[in-house]
C-alpha cells in the first residue's frame, strides 16, 4: 500500500477514494465496452473486459504523465478528482438537458433520417448543452476543490469560441 501512495503522492487515506473510484469508473467502461461484442460466454466477456481494460489502463497512465505537465497539477491524485469533474460533468450535462430539449421539441425523430438532418441535429445540441456544460463544470469544480482550475479552463474554452468579451471581467489574470 505504501508504493500506492507514494506513487500517487497521496498523504491522506481519504485521497485514496479517488484512485478507487477512476479504477471503478475504468473497470465499468471495459465491462461496457466489452458488451458490445456481444460474446456468447460470461468467460470471453470477462477475458474481453481485462484485455480492454489493460489497453484503456495505459492510454490513461499516458494521458496522466502529459496532462499532469500542462495543467501544473501539483499532485497525481488531483488529476484524478480533474477527471471525476469532467466525467460528471459531461454525463449529467446530458441528462439536465434533455428534457428542456424535448420540451421545445429538439429531438432526433422531429429531423428525421437524411445524414445532414442529423448532422445538424447534433451540432445544434452540443452548441445548446455547451453552456450547461460550462456552467455545471465550475459548479463541480467547486464541489471537488478544483474551482480555480475549472474557471480557468470555461474561460479558455469561451475564449476559443470567440466569447473573450464577455470573459474578460471574469478572467482571474487580469
Amino acid at each position: 500500500m505504501h508504493w500506492l501512495k507514494q506513487r500517487w503522492e497521496i498523504t491522506r487515506n481519504w485521497q485514496l477514494l479517488y484512485l478507487i473510484v477512476g479504477v471503478a469508473g475504468l473497470v465499468y467502461s471495459s465491462y461496457k465496452l466489452a458488451l458490445l461484442f456481444d460474446f456468447s460466454t460470461i468467460v470471453l466477456t470477462i477475458i474481453s473486459t481485462a484485455i480492454i481494460f489493460t489497453g484503456l489502463l495505459k492510454i490513461t497512465l499516458a494521458l496522466f504523465n502529459f496532462l499532469e505537465k500542462r495543467w501544473k497539477v501539483d499532485q497525481k491524485w488531483k488529476v484524478i478528482r480533474i477527471f471525476l469533474v469532467f466525467a460528471i460533468t459531461g454525463s449529467l450535462s446530458i441528462v439536465v438537458t434533455k428534457p428542456i430539449f424535448e420540451a421545445i421539441g429538439l429531438t432526433r425523430v422531429n429531423f428525421g433520417d437524411h445524414f445532414l438532418a442529423i448532422g445538424l441535429f447534433y451540432i445544434l445540441k452540443f452548441i445548446l448543452v455547451l453552456p450547461f456544460y460550462k456552467v455545471m463544470l465550475v459548479c463541480f469544480g467547486w464541489i471537488f476543490g478544483e474551482f480555480q482550475f475549472f474557471l480557468n479552463f470555461t474561460i479558455k474554452l469561451a475564449n476559443r469560441l470567440g466569447l473573450k468579451k464577455i470573459t474578460q471581467k471574469f478572467d482571474s489574470k487580469e
